[in-house]
């Protein structure tokens, strides 16, 4: 009689690529949903561009490439991307913008490096850089939180004001959209006004815009729960989030008219996302313990610095990408020491 021999290995890693991006889409969604609460529909119709155009770039690629399509397909790393890609957009930008960072994302940032594994730089966070500053006036403009707002569009004015650039009778753009809570202090400090007075306006809430806080309170939940299912490693959220508040309360100190506090640095834009989501990117982050810690420390104090003094009001995408060329440097210089060498004594490359 002939058994079927298998190869190895024979024991089930705990954590496939499928399960752990499985577990980060799960973590997303409370966020997801409170920023759909908080800014529209046009979140969720900017999830569903963004992964469609995804799945149909990693298909080509991997057709192009001669690949099987069911494994890359199917373990979700392109879900993910592009899932974290779309909540770095604004809710009414149009759809093309959203097709063109996603594809540069997937062609360019992922698979001319040779796919998942191999790409040094995090793919969400190149194609929102490549919109960015391709369309800087497109992504700036967000939609008034549904607390603030006077009128609620519904799910098919999202549709014809993203795929047609038509917004409803008696409304204009202005009516509907404002800056983010970092673009608007960043304009008025620039305008000679103190944080006490920008904080009069009713734009703000406990700590930085409302239903921004809210939804980073729900990202920050769900970067707690990876952090617990050891999806993620502790050390790099830590560090990030550490470090920028650190020189967040060092500056406010100094000055706190026009030094923001760390509580409106950690609630305001993607700092919490980016540390929990973004920076913790197995394949571009660094894997060693402490070049864990460095890296996230990096990641953190580059975030303030472009932030304060950056020609940009948000600082993440451009934090993260930096340290992702760091990377394999910081490995290099804080590996383990080898089982059975002396401290001191370097292992053989």
């Amino acid at each position: 009689m002939r058994f079927p021999t298998v190869t190895s290995p024979h024991l089930t890693p705990p954590h496939s690529v499928g399960r752990v991006m499985t577990q980060v889409i799960l973590a997303l969604i409370p966020a997801t949903i409170a920023a759909t609460w908080y800014f529209g529909w046009g979140v969720l119709i900017n999830i569903g561009i963004a992964v469609t155009t995804a799945l149909a770039c990693e298909a080509v690629m991997l057709t192009l490439r001669r690949r099987p399509l069911p494994p890359a397909l199917g373990d979700l790393s392109a879900v993910v991307a592009a899932w974290l890609f779309a909540l770095t957009l604004p809710p009414l930008v149009p759809w093309w913008i959203a097709v063109i960072g996603i594809a540069f994302a997937m062609v360019f940032a992922k698979h001319l490096y040779g796919g998942l594994g191999y790409n040094p730089f995090n793919p969400a966070m190149v194609g929102f850089v490549v919109v960015l500053l391709s369309f800087p006036r497109e992504l700036s403009l967000w939609t008034i939180p549904a607390v603030l707002a006077e009128q609620r569009l519904g799910f098919t004015d999202y549709l014809n004001a993203i795929f047609l650039g038509h917004l409803p009778a008696g409304l204009t753009w202005d009516a509907l959209t404002s800056a983010t809570p970092l673009d608007r202090v960043r304009t008025e400090l620039g305008m000679n006004r103190t944080l006490d007075e920008i904080r009069e306006n009713p734009f703000f809430g406990d700590f930085s815009g409302r239903g921004w806080e809210w939804v980073g309170n729900w990202y920050l939940l769900g970067g707690l729960w990876l952090a617990y299912r050891r999806v993620i490693d502790w050390r790099i959220p830590l560090a990030v989030l550490l470090s920028l508040c650190a020189l967040a309360a060092a500056f406010h100190l100094f000055d706190p008219g026009r030094f923001a506090s760390p509580a409106f640095h950690l609630f305001s834009g993607a700092a919490i996302v980016g540390a929990f989501f973004i920076a913790t990117d197995p394949v571009t982050a660094s894997t060693t313990p402490r070049g864990r810690l460095i890296y996230g420390a990096g990641i953190g104090v580059l975030i303030y610095v472009i932030r304060t003094w950056g020609g940009y009001a948000e600082g993440v995408a451009f934090a993260v990408l930096l340290m992702n060329m760091a990377a394999p440097t910081i490995d290099h210089y804080t590996r383990p020491r080898v089982f059975g060498t002396r401290r001191g004594e370097r292992d053989a490359p």
